[in-house]
């Protein structure tokens, strides 16, 4: 059989989508005081259930024998190193089970939300048992990053955490993290091991937590919990200031699936199936995704592989052998996604087959990624698949804001999904979007300032995001996103630079070499940029493989490809405020540790220009010799 023939630029742009209903189309507009604007979804929010754990029962008795998490297992070599094998799977009748013995497990330890669970692990399945154990049980868990105890050499984060949550147990996948745990656990707290052993320190193993007989303490302690019961402290990504510990209740989590529902009804009508690495110490994998699987009896199939050259392949892997139905990823995740399946055939097919929409967050993405995936969607299929995407934040559940057809642009965010109260207030020149509905939190744990802070007059959250219209003469497009209020600044003449959507356009213009960018001119005469690039930037410099990444951004061939780059953003520029007048690439990767980076990947700008400021001054100064700017 011969492989489909490329298609052309205009074949792409002229192929259908494959269906996909979209849920809310139309707004409620009404104006305020001056400058500000309030948005609703003309459907209303549908009724759903008082606590996700309802959902979790009702699936473990209509469809007990459907998967509804399954992982590779990890099998260990004499080397000491884990191949992964086979897929272990969990139905719901047997995580119900189990799950009802944790419960009682920790119902015996009389653990409270002043005494929650804190969780080291990445996404496993005795992560989600005990996850769904402390939902039953009525305990909060804390779900932490494991760059936090595994990458963080002075573990500062964590000792935030914990001094923020003042766990009472910690769960551990194994002795990976057992540096961590003796630097901040006390040796008082009882530590529950999935596997293995801590040196020097005793642990309670897993299976004897997991095997505990449930008794009828565990359904007296469901019935007791309900909509205002803290299911978790989920902790913000720290890329503006010191993580906070977000709140989540039943009603943010249940209204949330049940908005996300309505506004993308493809998640029920057909039996959902999930491939996914995304981690569930943020909302968009624990929240999101993790809760759209127990709110709609699907399955999902846990993707130990992740958007980076060292453990993408195992992302494509798994694509290759399990078919999603949805399929969610960041830009970088899909921009490898893109280019495997430029010569991948089986990958193509596989995870095209029955994939309904592919979503996207966390950064803009680019154009050419963009035409990539839907020519091989073309290629193969003869259709597109819609690409979706939105707005949302760790207080808000998180979805907020969806698009509301298949003709998105890069940015696009839509409309508020049913039941949320969108607030748009003028601030400085921008449009500041705030949230107030049962998907929002009731603020941030021992944090009564910040709590505070985090609300206008009228009970909405402030999020501190910008937005625009879509189409000014047509509502019912939606809103696109227009930068983070915080971020934007001044020059020193006193124009206004827009930071968001600066950063968007150079993360374009130097696709697939750029990984992102801080922008800089703060008080300064012109706009700078500091540039963090890929490891695709190697491709550029004919230099051996030894060769270190200052040699590579230093080659002449890099720094002409960027002196490229830097003159078409010149051309496009209609001012001072959105010209690139100099442009460093950086060879140190941002920091984590100096909260430059978190473990998702989100720049700090305001972190990496404090750290970076010699740098910086450097940039202005000419005193670099590799600096790129503009030759028109």
């Amino acid at each position: 059989m011969n492989a489909p023939e490329t298609p052309t630029t205009l074949d792409v742009a002229q192929a259908p989508f494959r269906p996909l209903r979209f849920g809310v189309t139309r707004v409620q507009v009404r104006d305020g005081a001056p400058g500000v604007h309030y948005l609703r979804a003309e459907q209303p929010l549908l009724p759903y259930p008082e606590r996700l754990t309802d959902r979790l029962r009702h699936w473990a008795q209509t469809r007990p024998e459907r998967t509804l998490l399954a992982r590779r297992r990890r099998v260990p070599q004499a080397d000491g190193s884990v191949v992964l094998g086979e897929w272990e799977h969990i139905t719901f009748a047997q995580a119900w089970h189990t799950a009802r013995g944790v419960a009682q497990a920790l119902l015996q330890r009389a653990l409270s939300p002043e005494r929650p669970v804190l969780i080291l692990s990445e996404n496993s399945l005795e992560h989600a048992l005990l996850a769904l154990g402390c939902m039953m049980a009525g305990v909060p868990w804390v779900p932490v990053s494991p760059a936090y105890s595994l990458v963080s050499q002075d573990h500062a984060k964590l000792r935030h955490v914990w001094a923020t949550v003042t766990p009472g147990l910690v769960f551990a996948q194994d002795a990976r993290y057992a540096r961590a745990i003796e630097a901040v656990v006390p040796p008082e707290v009882e530590v529950v091991l999935a596997e293995g052993q801590l040196p020097g320190r005793p642990s309670t193993p897993w299976a004897e937590l997991a095997a505990t007989p449930a008794s009828a303490a565990v359904d007296a302690a469901i019935a007791a919990t309900g909509p205002d019961t803290i299911v978790k402290f989920l902790f913000t990504s720290g890329s503006t200031k010191a993580p906070k510990a977000v709140i989540n209740t039943q009603r943010m989590w249940c209204a949330n699936q049940q908005q996300m529902a309505q506004s993308m009804p493809v998640l029920a009508e057909e039996d959902l199936v999930l491939v996914d690495w995304l981690p569930w110490n943020h909302t968009f994998g624990g929240n999101h995704n993790f809760g759209m699987v127990l709110y709609h009896g699907g399955t999902l199939y846990i993707d130990d592989g992740k958007p980076t050259p060292a453990l993408i392949h195992e992302t494509l892997r798994n694509l290759r052998e399990i078919a999603p139905t949805v399929y969610f990823n960041v830009p970088v995740g899909f921009e490898a996604i893109a280019n495997a399946m430029q010569t991948d055939a089986v990958l193509r097919r596989n995870l095209l087959s029955r994939v309904r929409m592919l979503f996207y967050a966390g950064a803009a993405l680019a154009q050419p990624v963009w035409d990539s995936l839907y020519a091989s969607e073309v290629r193969e299929l003869g259709v597109r698949i819609p690409m979706t995407s939105g707005l949302g934040m760790t207080e808000t559940s998180p979805f907020a804001l969806f698009v509301t057809s298949p003709e998105v642009r890069a940015g696009d965010l839509g409309l508020p999904t049913p039941g949320l109260e969108v607030k748009l207030v003028d601030v400085d020149g921008k449009t500041e979007v705030r949230y107030r509905g049962p998907n929002v939190t009731p603020g941030y744990w021992r944090n009564p300032d910040e709590t505070a802070a985090a609300f206008d007059e009228e009970g909405f959250f402030r999020s501190g995001d910008a937005v625009a219209w879509i189409d000014e003469t047509d509502v019912h497009r939606g809103l696109r996103f227009d930068g983070r209020i915080a971020e934007d600044f001044k020059l020193a003449t006193g124009t206004f630079v827009s930071v968001g959507p600066l950063r968007a356009r150079i993360i374009a213009a130097g696709a697939p070499y750029v990984q992102d960018v801080v922008i800089t001119g703060l008080n300064r005469h012109d706009v700078g940029a500091l540039v963090f690039p890929t490891a695709r930037v190697r491709e550029l410099a004919p230099l051996p493989p030894e060769a270190s990444l200052h040699e590579v951004l230093e080659h002449p061939a890099v720094l002409a490809h960027f002196q490229r780059v830097v003159d078409d953003l010149a051309r496009q520029a209609t001012g001072s405020a959105n010209r690139v007048a100099r442009l460093i690439l950086l060879a140190d990767p941002p920091s984590l540790d100096r909260g430059e980076i978190t473990d998702k990947g989100s720049i700090n700008q305001r972190a990496v220009l404090a750290h970076r400021a010699d740098t910086v001054d450097k940039l202005y100064a000419d005193a670099l010799h590799h600096i790129v700017k503009p030759s028109i």
